[in-house]
């Protein structure tokens, strides 16, 4: 018998900058404490469901499934069980999807799935010496077999800014949007402190766009992302509980109504969320007009802007409090902090009725979830 699958408790870590906050903590340090926190939330609300499973997104974790060893860190218990999701940058919104398909076909009641990333700890990585040769390391794994081309994500997104004609000073302008906008929010409500950090690291404020316009190129002369309209390497994580509607009767929610994956010119990731929102977009009936908010990963400006052009979203809806330009980007989790941001804006007394999150992916993939505020 099918459910309606809701998204009640979100909350996520700090933000951290690699390297520094949480430079020593694992992917265990960082999911098990909101793990926790969101079990404990449910609880205390009266939601006494067994939890089915945990999912977490990771993607250059130590292996071992993450999702498992995060799930007994955090004290779930030895029976509840724990799996992995791998999608590159949109992992931690498909492992949401995953849990609200499972939960929406009736096999599973209650699910905590999120994502979670440790730039920091990620373990080094080498392909196997050939032929007597020292092995070589490498800072990411192929998104494409050979033949396929396979650039970097600031190569990439450099090529699409001047495919699609988005000029440097257009980046700049919505990257000091970002900043602004992040500056003066309060992320408080959702973060579950890590130590003595408990607010997103990487944010400042005065950024503004001659300040950003004086930034160079960072993946080359001609290039236009920098530092500033780009995302910075980040380590966090961020849960929601996936359950019923009428489980989590009278809680705050968010109602899924419906995802969408799909494949894109691996030369050109950033378009990747295109197709994937005009599939879901029709499966659900919605149109783009319909969309109160929308959160996409700002991995860098040139991505967000040509999805923008390219389905004629308002840009007066795309990350209304900034997103991970000024944020910064732990790429498993930042899926799942996609609908935690949803989740603290929809569910204001005045919060948008529908909103969309949506993530590009390293090879040509897109991915995106559409949620409506339970009233």
């Amino acid at each position: 018998m099918s459910s309606v699958p809701v998204l009640v408790a979100p909350r996520r870590t700090p933000i951290g900058n690699a390297g520094h906050g949480f430079a020593d903590l694992t992917t265990t340090d960082l999911a098990a404490p909101v793990l926790r926190e969101v079990l404990d939330s449910l609880r205390g609300s009266g939601l006494d469901a067994e939890v089915d499973d945990v999912v977490l997104g990771n993607c250059l974790g130590p292996g071992g499934d993450p999702a498992r060893v995060a799930a007994l860190r955090a004290g779930l218990g030895v029976e509840v069980p724990g799996v992995t999701v791998d999608r590159q940058c949109g992992s931690g919104l498909d492992a949401v999807m995953q849990a609200a398909l499972r939960v929406r076909s009736g096999a599973d009641e209650l699910i905590l799935a999120g994502g979670v990333e440790s730039a920091s700890t990620a373990p080094w990585r080498f392909w196997p010496p050939v032929s007597g040769a020292d092995p070589v390391r490498y800072t990411r794994a192929p998104f494409a077999p050979h033949g396929f081309p396979d650039p970097d994500m600031g190569v990439a997104a450099d090529d699409l800014a001047r495919v699609r004609g988005i000029s440097r000073e257009r980046q700049d302008a919505y990257a000091a949007r970002s900043h602004t906008l992040a500056a003066a929010a309060d992320f408080s409500p959702e973060i579950v402190p890590i130590g003595d950090i408990a607010k997103d690291q990487r944010i400042r404020a005065g950024l503004t766009e001659a300040r950003l316009a004086r930034l160079r190129p960072s993946f080359g002369a001609g290039g236009t992302a920098t530092a500033g309209n780009s995302c910075g390497i980040s380590d966090g994580a961020a849960v929601l509980a996936v359950t019923t509607e009428t489980l989590a009767a009278g809680l705050p929610a968010l109602r899924v109504l419906g995802s969408a994956v799909a494949g894109s010119d691996p030369a050109l990731p950033g378009l990747g969320p295109v197709p994937a929102i005009r599939k879901l977009l029709k499966r659900t009936g919605h149109d783009v007009a319909d969309l109160g908010i929308v959160e996409i990963t700002e991995a860098f400006a040139s991505v967000v802007l040509a999805v923008s052009d390219e389905l004629g979203l308002d840009e007066s809806v795309i990350c209304p409090q900034g997103g991970a330009i000024a944020m910064g980007h732990p790429w498993g989790a930042s899926g799942a902090i996609l609908l935690v941001r949803l989740a603290s804006q929809m569910l204001r007394e005045d919060g948008p009725a529908l909103g969309l999150a949506a993530c590009a992916i390293g090879g040509g993939q897109g991915i995106a979830v559409l949620v409506e505020r339970v009233s």
